[in-house]
């Protein structure tokens, strides 16, 4: 059913809740419609995770809520907390229940097949066994049918409750008043609905066959569903559940949940890090693949950020808690990902429309159909058999669960690999998408300086050049001179420096060794009456004209050399732009740098198109631009000055590394800092909608086929209940294929 539309105050707040009874997609849209006329209210219910999202005024409490879904005649209550104890398997009373079912089922079901095996009295032995799986197996759909039948509504269960029961209900008819109870009875198995006299007909077999298929169903679409959401319960049970914490230099182990913003604790080599927070001594390691599907660590030291459930896989840490609970980008993913799953697509609300009217039409079709067969004389076995068929082969089943269980699947699967849905209205625009804008810095390139060349004068020591520099620059907190002392240090201890001076927007100077060396632009040298090659001056032209930032380096009244500095490009960057394109998308670089540099990164990376020296406010006019010429754009960025143009986007891609307000604006959220990341989250949302297109084909042209055949006297009930059944798990299955999506490294496009 279509949510409200009716504008809401916005002091709203959010719940979540756990909806009990529904047995079909019927039912969520009964309980979707219940909730959305009370004022101040926008809901909607899921029926494959069980959930109703609210959003409500004040003046609304949840206790509202709960009593309007159990007036529905389900139940309604707030998500448990987690609890120590082993939950409970919520499939074994319906596992029970259906193996019962089938052991009685099967001789039934195999005496009605087989004349020859049809002995004397062998009628009265089906309906012993016949009859527990009706009544007892069956009672689910008749406590359902019920409950629904009080409220006014009618919905899946009802159409299984009146089929069942009027074929068992018929047979009893016939043993006890008619025929069919003689001695030496028998009476062949047809797939259609010939019979000879009603008198001597019994359904007992239809009936328990109804039942047991129904029931197998309706289990396997539960056990599909627990796997669809596996993933999600898998990304919350991440977490750690205890954190050594330090106070007053000792370390206490409490609950995880007990942790506060500020504090300090420790975690040892193997242990999940507790929380967001920032390394405050040690250095590491970290194994972050359960949230971005990099294999590779990532190495940490004092200052560096690490993420809540990651793994330190090297040294002992000491780490400052700066997030805690509900605000760490763990428990922010899940939430994503929930609220993802909970979404309906345009397409699902139409199916919803359409399961929400469906049961009425059907039963209205068979009794139309009992009707038309006895009034063309083919007498009650003939018109009964029809219209049986009728009630049970229908299945709005299918129409409900063919978005929700593709979504739950591929955002999923996605959260595994680093890739955020934000919601199913997301999965239309990936498909329509044509261009896909790039920013730079921080999304094709690392968003970082790194020393790329280190380029001596005639008779200067390499070593010797960086070592000098490197000295001098490691008092500086330039990102250039940050670039140039981790290059330096890498290669060896530098020595102290001293008489350091800072020459803004020059250089900086300081004396290393007893030789006081000079470090920034070429016109800095110059001015203190350096000696400058032609060979510096050259590679200084050579550098600048690559896209790099060139310093120049002297001592002794002479320059001794060039060091080069570049943001440089991720590793994965090219490889990505060529998958982009492999996904029919045209790449567009777009950046505030100098048109050189951003050629420069362009032509590496394989792109064409380039839109350089754009001020920050203008990335947003560079996408309005591309969508008045017709095209569908994507922007991929990570920065503040990039979420104007994510939410301009046809589809915004935020990259994890980048800040809140970027996640914010975009939707979809990229946990892994490359743009491979990117190719993976369209490839996923195009493999999800792909599957929501299947499955609503099969769901919408199963009913459209099967509802005539049935109609028409072309199928056994019981053959009827089989395809009925088989339709949700048919669903359910094509929706698990997603489990097996693999990232486009390791893929064929």
């Amino acid at each position: 059913m279509t949510t409200t539309s009716r504008p809401l105050p916005e002091a709203l707040n959010r719940i979540e809740l756990a909806i009990g009874g529904m047995t079909c997609a019927a039912c969520a849209a009964r309980i979707e419609k219940k909730l959305n006329r009370m004022d101040g209210v926008s809901a909607t219910v899921n029926y494959a995770t069980e959930k109703a999202t609210v959003r409500y005024v004040d003046g609304v409490t949840p206790d509202d809520l709960i009593g309007t879904v159990e007036k529905t005649g389900y139940t309604a209550a707030l998500p448990a907390p987690p609890s120590a104890e082993p939950p409970v398997d919520p499939l074994r009373a319906p596992r029970t229940r259906l193996w019962v079912s089938v052991a009685l089922s099967v001789p039934v079901i195999l005496l009605a097949m087989v004349p020859a095996w049809q002995f004397d009295y062998w009628q009265w032995l089906s309906l012993t066994l016949a009859a527990p799986v009706v009544v007892w197996g069956g009672l689910p759909f008749h406590r359902a049918a019920w409950t629904n039948l009080r409220h006014g509504a009618a919905t899946m269960d009802t159409l299984v409750s009146v089929g069942t029961l009027a074929a068992f209900g018929w047979s009893l008819w016939a043993l006890f008043l008619g025929d069919a109870g003689m001695p030496g009875m028998t009476h062949p198995f047809r797939f259609d609905i010939t019979r000879t006299d009603g008198a001597g007909n019994i359904y007992l077999e239809a009936a328990a066959g109804v039942t047991v298929f129904i029931l197998a169903g309706r289990y396997f679409e539960a056990r599909s569903k627990r796997t669809a959401g596996a993933a999600l319960r898998a990304l919350l049970d991440l977490g750690a559940k205890d954190v050594a914490v330090l106070r007053d230099g000792v370390e206490t182990l409490i609950p995880v949940d007990q942790l506060a913003v500020g504090d300090r604790f420790v975690v040892r080599p193997g242990e999940k890090i507790a929380t967001d927070g920032v390394v405050d001594e040690g250095t590491s390691a970290v194994d972050a693949s359960m949230l971005t599907g990099e294999s590779v660590p990532v190495e940490v030291a004092p200052g560096d950020g690490v993420v809540g459930a990651t793994i330190n896989a090297g040294g002992r840490l000491i780490v400052t808690a700066t997030r805690v609970g509900a605000d760490t980008q763990l428990a922010r993913m899940a939430d994503l990902v929930e609220q993802a799953q909970s979404g309906k697509a345009a397409v699902q609300r139409l199916a919803d429309r359409i399961s929400g009217v469906f049961v009425p039409i059907v039963i209205a079709l068979a009794v139309g159909t009992l009707g038309w067969w006895l009034g063309t004389g083919a007498g009650p076995t003939a018109a009964f058999t029809a219209a049986v068929a009728v009630l049970i082969i229908a299945c709005p089943c299918a129409l409900g669960l063919a978005t929700p269980t593709a979504l739950l699947v591929g955002t999923g699967r996605g959260a595994q690999l680093g890739v955020l849905i934000k919601g199913p209205e997301v999965l239309e625009s990936t498909r329509r998408v044509d261009t896909v804008v790039l920013d730079k810095t921080g999304t094709v390139t690392t968003g970082r300086m790194t020393l790329v060349d280190v380029l001596p004068a005639s008779g200067v020591d390499r070593a010797a050049l960086l070592r000098l520099t490197g000295a001098v620059e490691a008092a500086s907190e330039h990102p250039i001179a940050r670039a140039v002392t981790t290059a330096a240090s890498d290669a060896g201890a530098l020595p102290p420096v001293t008489a350091f001076g800072n020459l803004d927007g020059l250089g900086v100077t300081g004396t290393v060794d007893g030789q006081v060396v000079l470090v920034g632009r070429v016109r800095l040298l110059r001015e203190r009456e350096f000696d400058v090659p032609p060979e510096v001056e050259r590679a200084v032209r050579e550098a600048e004209a690559a896209g790099r930032t060139a310093i120049v380096a002297g001592w002794d009244g002479q320059a001794r050399g060039v060091l080069a500095v570049a943001d440089v490009v991720r590793p994965s960057s090219r490889a990505a732009v060529a998958r982009l394109r492999g996904l029919g998308l045209t790449p567009v670089l777009l950046t505030g740098d100098n048109t050189t540099v951003a050629r420069a990164v362009a032509a590496e990376v394989g792109i064409d198109e380039v839109v350089a020296e754009v001020l920050p406010a203008g990335k947003v006019d560079v996408v309005k631009r591309l969508q008045a010429e017709g095209r569908s754009v994507a922007m991929v960025g990570d920065g503040v000055n990039d979420a104007p143009a994510l939410a301009q986007a046809d589809l915004g891609l935020a990259m994890g590394t980048g800040t809140d307000v970027a996640i914010e604006a975009a939707d979809l959220t990229l946990v892994r800092g490359d743009l491979d990341a990117a190719v993976d989250a369209i490839r996923l949302s195009r493999r999800t909608f792909g599957i929501i297109r299947g499955n609503l084909f099969w769901a919408f042209g199963y009913n459209v086929a099967a509802l005539p055949l049935a109609a028409a006297g072309l199928l056994n009930p019981m053959i009827a209940g089989a395809t009925m059944a088989l339709s949700s798990v048919f669903v359910v299955a094509n929706s698990l294929r997603l489990r097996r999506f693999r990232p486009a490294a390791t893929a064929d496009l």
